[in-house]
C-alpha cells in the first residue's frame, strides 16, 4: 500500500467572512483500509459483523456488511462510530466515563438517538487530532472492540482502548 493511501486527506472550512481552518479527516482510501483488516480479523474470528468507518463529523466513508452479519447490527455498527467521533471516547469507555457525572448526564446521554454505550466503537487519532472512528457490531463486545482495533492498528493508529 503507497504512503499516501494510509494517511487521512486534510478538509479545508472557509466561511463567507473569508476565515478557514483545515481540519484533518480519513479520506476514503485509509477507511477501506481499516475496513479490510477489520473484516480479515473478524473472519479469523470466525464472526460475521458490520463495519462502519465515519469521518471526524459522524459522517461515512467506508461501511461492509460480512455474509450472515446480524441486521440489526449495521445501524449499531454505524451508531457505535458515530458515537466514539463525536466523543472521542471508546464506546466500551462510557460505564465508566458514567461514574464522574449525574444521574441526569446519564440518563440524558442513554437515551439519545444513536448513543451507544458499549464496545465496539473506537475512536481514530492521528497525532492528537480526532480524524474519524471506526464501528463494529456483530460479535461480543470483546470481539467488536478486537475487530475495531485491528482496523486502527492497520492504520499504524494507537487505539484509545
Amino acid at each position: 500500500m503507497q504512503e499516501a493511501s494510509t494517511r487521512p486527506s486534510p478538509a479545508t472550512f472557509q466561511s463567507a467572512q473569508g476565515c478557514s481552518a483545515a481540519q484533518r479527516v480519513i479520506d476514503a482510501p485509509a477507511a477501506m483500509h481499516a475496513l479490510q483488516a477489520a473484516v480479515h480479523h473478524a473472519d479469523t474470528l470466525g464472526v460475521r459483523v458490520n463495519v462502519s468507518v465515519v469521518d471526524a463529523a459522524g459522517l461515512p466513508v467506508a461501511f461492509a456488511r460480512m455474509a450472515g452479519a446480524p441486521l440489526h447490527s449495521i445501524d449499531i455498527a454505524t451508531d457505535k462510530a458515530y458515537t466514539a467521533a463525536s466523543f472521542g471516547l471508546p464506546t466500551g469507555s462510557w460505564s465508566s466515563a458514567f461514574a464522574a457525572h449525574s444521574e441526569a448526564v446519564k440518563t440524558g446521554l442513554l437515551q439519545r438517538p444513536r448513543f451507544v454505550a458499549f464496545g465496539g466503537g473506537l475512536p481514530i487519532e492521528e497525532h492528537g487530532a480526532r480524524i474519524g472512528a471506526i464501528g463494529v457490531s456483530g460479535g461480543s463486545e470483546a470481539q467488536d472492540e478486537a475487530i475495531a482495533k485491528a482496523g486502527l492498528d492497520s492504520l499504524g493508529l494507537v487505539s484509545a482502548a
